[in-house]
């Protein structure tokens, strides 16, 4: 049965945050809220929670979960070759809705999906987000919705969709927004604008202006 706690409450939240991270510690599923929609979350190093997350979600391994950080310190121990501008990129947009693609470190043992050596990382500007992130450490988040079905801005609309394939439930009200993230790939020499989101191309160019849009 799913446990499910309301973070407008003082002492729900901090029980539903020691909770939250117990059960990612077991290898179990939750549901977050973030700055743009709710999130599954699992542990990013558990193989078997991972499969897990995108089961619930009804989601193949071609499209792999991204990580989210709780500090930018976080990144040193997750990626590899991130430039100046990757850098220029977090200090501007993080915490926020901007995703980054980038290298992951070769000496990682996760499995997240087909990454082809990268990850999409992302810190959130949402306080039960960080306040978990930091208690836990980095977590596979993605929307928390059935494949298919628009991703979710309150915990009622998570939980009808993903029901008790999630142990903890954190409600932290509706989200701001249901547009998604900016993502970037910094895989390169020139960030490229894979998908634009919260943050548009220009805001982005006002930071790294060889910025590049795919196709």
């Amino acid at each position: 049965m799913a446990r499910r706690y309301d973070c407008s409450d003082a002492t729900d939240r901090k029980t539903g945050l020691r909770e939250a991270a117990a059960a990612v510690r077991r290898g179990e599923l939750v549901v977050l809220p973030t700055d743009t929609v709710y999130g599954i979350g699992a542990d990013a190093f558990s193989r078997e929670a991972v499969g897990d997350l995108l089961h619930a979600k009804g989601r193949g391994r071609g499209m792999p979960s991204p990580v989210l950080v709780g500090s930018p310190n976080t990144l040193h121990g997750l990626v590899t070759d991130f430039s100046e501008q990757a850098w220029e990129l977090v200090d501007a947009f993080w915490p926020g809705a901007l995703t980054l693609v980038a290298k992951h470190q070769p000496s990682l043992t996760w499995d997240l999906g087909e990454t082809r050596g990268t990850v999409a990382v992302r810190m959130p500007l949402h306080p039960v987000a960080i306040e978990l992130l930091s208690e836990f450490g980095p977590m596979a988040v993605s929307s928390a919705n059935l494949t298919g079905h628009p991703a979710p801005q309150s915990c009622d609309a998570a939980q009808d969709m993903l029901g008790d394939s999630v142990s903890v439930y954190l409600d932290g009200g509706p989200t701001p927004a249901d547009v998604p993230s900016s993502i970037v790939d910094v895989t390169g020499k020139v960030p490229v604008l894979l998908r634009a989101g919260a943050i548009s191309a220009e805001q982005l160019r006002e930071v790294v202006p060889d910025l590049e849009v795919a196709n």
